[in-house]
C-alpha cells in the first residue's frame, strides 16, 4: 500500500513538473531567442529481489534545454555578417543614388561644362559664349563641393554609428560578464535554461554589432571575442570598446579595444557586424570616393590651367589659372615630437592615383606607406627643395626638425572636390586665342600651309619672341637665319616652346613666322585644345582620360551598390535556413506542446486518481483493524 502512494505522489510531482514545463514552453513560444526546455524523467529503484521487487515511481532526471551549439556559433557568425552588410549596403546605396542621380551627380553640370567650352571655340569673341562659359565653370564647382559634402556627411554619421555602437557593446559585454557569474554561481550543469536563453540573446545582439565567436568555460562561463580575436568578456572580466579620435585627423573617430594587456587599434577586418560594415563602408566607399573625386577635380584644374597659361585673354594678357585648388595640406599625428612640417604639391597628373600615404621618419631617413593597407610604396629624394621626396605623382619638402618615429597622413586629392573654384570672374580673361600665331609669306611659291602651332612650354621665356622659318630648299630650312635644319614633311618644327606642323610641300624660299598674338584676337587655337581637355589621356600614366576616369568612378560605385544588395540577399538566405534549422529543434511547436499538455493532463490525473485508490486501500485496512 505505501508503495502505490509513493509511486502516485512521486508521479503526480513529476507530471506537475512536465505540465509546468510545458506551459512554460507556450507561454514564451513567441519569445524571440527562447529555446524550448523538456522534462528529463526517470524510474527511480524500488526495495526488494526478484518476483518480489516492486519499483519506487518516477523522478524528474532534469530539465533539457534544446539547443544545438553548433547551429548557434553559425547563427553568431550569419548575424555578425548580415550586421556588416546590412550597414554596407545602406552606405553603398545612398552613395550610388548621389553619383548618379541627375540632380545631384556630376554628368550633367560636367558635359555642360564642357559643351560651353565648345561654344567660346566657336565664337571666341562672344560675351555670351564666355560668360556662358564661366556659369558652367561655377555650376561645375558647386556639384564637386556637393559630392563632397556627401561624403563627408556619411563620414560624420558613421563617427556617430561608432561611439553609439561602442557604448551599446559596453552596456552588453557588462551584461554578459553578470549572467556569467550568475550561471556559473550553482556549479556546472545547474544553470538556468531561461538565463541561458538571455545570455545567448545578448550574444546574438553583441554579434549584429561588431561579429562574435564564443569559447565555453568548463564551469559554464562564456567567453566572448570579436571577429578578430581580441577578447570582449572573459568570464566575469569585461575589456572596454572606445570610439577614440583618429591620430591624425581630430574630426574623425575610430575603434579601440581596451583590454587588461593593453590597447589594440581596431580596423575594418577585426570588426564584423554594423560597426565593421561602417568601418569598410569609411574604407571603401568614402575615403576612396573622395579621393577619386579628388583625383578627378585636380587633373580637371591641372589641365585647364595648363592650358590656360598657354593662351590669351581678349585683353592681350597671358592666360592665369581658370580654377583655383589649394595644395593638399598634410596632417601630423598628434603623438609628434619634432618641429617638422611639410609642403605637398602635385608634380604629375600622369602618376597621381589620390591614395592616402603615411609618411614616417625613422631618425635618419623618410618612408611612405599607404594609409588604406599599410603597404610600403617607393619613395625617392630626401625631402629638401631641391630634392623634395617624390611618390605618386606628388612632392614632398620638409621643413624644420623631424624626431624619430614622426608620422604625417598626406591625403593628395581628398578635400580637392571642396576646395576647388572659379579663379575668374571676367568673361574677357578666358585665355581664348593662342599666345603665338603663324602666318606664310604671301610670297610662297609652294603649297605648304601651316596645319596647327601647339604651345609645349608656356613657361619658355622665348615663347613669344618673333621667329623666321626660311625655306632654303624643299627640305632644308632655317630659323632666324641660323644653320640648315632637315625638314621631313608632316614633322614637326619645334623652337621656343612651341611646335608647328606644315602641311603640303614648302619651296625654296618660302617663309614662315611665329610671333606673338594681339589683344582682342578673335583666334580661338587654345579653345579648341582646351575644349578637347575631357578626352586627352593624361591620367592612369597617359591611358585615361577624364571622361574614362569620370566613368569608371560612376561604375566602380554602381558596382559596388549591386555587390553589397546581393551579398545582402544571399546572406539573408543563409541565416533564414540556420534559423529554419534551429527553429527544427529550439523553437516552440503549439500543436505538439498542446498534445504533450492534454498527454501529460491525463497522466496527472492517473497518479491523483492512484493516490485516491491508495487512500481508499489505507482507510479499508484501517476499518479491518478497528473491528
Amino acid at each position: 500500500m505505501s508503495n502505490v502512494l509513493g509511486n502516485g505522489t512521486s508521479a503526480l510531482l513529476s507530471f506537475q513538473r512536465a505540465l509546468a514545463t510545458t506551459s512554460h514552453n507556450i507561454a514564451n513560444a513567441t519569445v524571440e531567442g527562447y529555446t524550448r526546455q523538456r522534462v528529463e524523467l526517470a524510474n527511480r529503484s524500488g526495495g526488494g529481489f526478484g518476483p518480489l521487487y516492486v519499483g519506487a515511481g518516477v523522478r524528474v532526471a532534469g530539465v533539457t534545454r534544446l539547443a544545438d551549439q553548433l547551429v548557434t556559433n553559425r547563427l553568431l557568425d550569419s548575424a555578425g555578417e548580415l550586421g556588416r552588410l546590412e550597414r554596407l549596403n545602406g552606405y553603398a546605396n545612398r552613395i550610388d543614388q548621389l553619383f548618379t542621380d541627375g540632380t545631384t551627380g556630376l554628368a550633367r553640370p560636367w558635359s555642360a561644362f564642357w559643351d560651353a567650352a565648345q561654344g567660346v571655340a566657336a565664337e571666341p569673341a562672344s560675351q555670351a559664349a564666355r560668360t556662358e562659359l564661366l556659369g558652367r565653370a561655377e555650376a561645375l564647382v558647386a556639384r564637386f563641393a556637393l559630392l563632397q559634402r556627401g561624403l563627408e556627411q556619411i563620414d560624420g554619421e558613421i563617427n556617430a554609428a561608432l561611439t553609439g555602437g561602442a557604448a551599446e557593446v559596453n552596456r552588453l559585454a557588462a551584461e554578459v560578464a553578470r549572467l556569467n557569474v550568475e550561471l556559473t554561481r550553482n556549479g556546472p550543469g545547474n544553470a538556468s535554461p531561461d538565463l541561458l536563453d538571455q545570455r545567448d540573446r545578448l550574444i546574438r545582439q553583441i554579434a549584429t554589432l561588431t561579429g562574435v565567436s564564443t569559447v565555453p568555460q568548463d564551469d559554464g562561463a562564456l567567453n566572448v571575442f570579436t571577429a578578430g580575436g581580441q577578447p570582449l568578456v572573459v568570464g566575469a572580466s569585461v575589456s572596454r570598446l572606445v570610439a577614440a579620435v583618429d591620430d591624425f585627423r581630430p574630426d574623425r573617430v575610430v575603434l579601440s579595444l581596451e583590454t587588461s594587456t593593453g590597447t589594440v587599434r581596431l580596423g575594418p577586418g577585426s570588426v564584423s557586424g554594423s560597426l565593421g560594415g561602417a568601418l569598410a563602408a569609411r574604407a571603401s566607399l568614402v575615403d576612396t570616393g573622395r579621393a577619386e573625386l579628388g583625383r578627378i577635380a585636380t587633373a580637371l584644374a591641372g589641365v585647364v590651367n595648363a592650358t590656360s597659361a598657354a593662351g590669351l585673354d581678349l585683353n592681350g594678357n597671358v592666360g592665369t589659372d581658370f580654377f583655383s585648388l589649394p595644395a593638399p595640406v598634410p596632417l601630423a599625428n598628434r603623438n609628434n615630437t619634432g618641429s617638422a612640417s611639410l609642403a605637398v604639391t602635385v608634380a604629375d597628373l600622369g602618376a597621381l592615383d589620390g591614395v592616402p600615404l603615411e609618411f614616417q621618419f625613422d631618425g635618419v631617413t623618410w618612408s611612405a606607406r599607404r594609409a588604406d593597407t599599410g603597404q610600403p610604396v617607393p619613395l625617392t629624394g630626401t625631402g629638401t627643395v631641391a630634392d623634395p621626396l617624390v611618390v605618386n605623382g606628388i612632392e614632398v619638402v620638409v621643413s624644420g626638425t623631424p624626431a624619430a618615429n614622426d608620422r604625417f597622413l598626406v591625403e593628395p586629392t581628398s578635400t580637392a572636390a571642396r576646395n576647388l573654384g572659379v579663379a575668374i570672374n571676367d568673361p574677357n580673361r578666358i585665355a581664348a586665342a593662342s599666345r603665338i600665331r603663324p602666318e606664310a609669306s604671301l610670297a610662297n611659291l609652294g603649297d605648304g600651309r601651316v596645319v596647327s602651332l601647339s604651345v609645349l612650354d608656356p613657361a619658355d621665356p622665348a615663347l613669344a619672341t618673333p621667329a623666321t622659318i626660311q625655306f632654303l630648299t624643299p627640305t632644308t630650312f632655317s630659323l632666324n637665319g641660323g644653320p640648315p635644319q632637315t625638314y621631313t614633311p608632316g614633322a614637326a618644327i619645334s623652337a621656343n616652346g612651341w611646335s608647328l606642323v606644315l602641311d603640303g610641300a614648302p619651296r625654296a624660299g618660302d617663309v614662315f613666322t611665329v610671333g606673338p598674338n594681339t589683344a582682342g584676337s578673335s583666334d580661338n587655337t587654345n579653345m579648341r585644345v582646351w575644349a578637347d581637355l575631357d578626352d586627352r589621356r593624361i591620367l592612369g600614366g597617359g591611358a585615361n582620360s577624364l571622361n574614362d576616369t569620370l566613368g569608371a568612378q560612376t561604375t566602380r560605385i554602381g558596382s559596388a551598390a549591386r555587390e553589397t544588395n546581393f551579398s545582402l540577399d544571399s546572406q539573408k538566405a543563409i541565416d533564414l535556413a540556420l534559423v529554419q534549422q534551429r527553429d527544427q529543434l529550439s523553437g516552440v511547436n503549439l500543436d505538439e506542446e498542446a498534445a504533450n499538455l492534454l498527454r501529460f493532463q491525463q497522466a496527472y490525473q492517473a497518479a491523483a486518481q492512484v493516490i485516491s485508490i491508495a487512500d481508499n486501500l489505507f482507510q479499508t485496512f484501517l476499518a479491518a483493524v478497528r473491528r
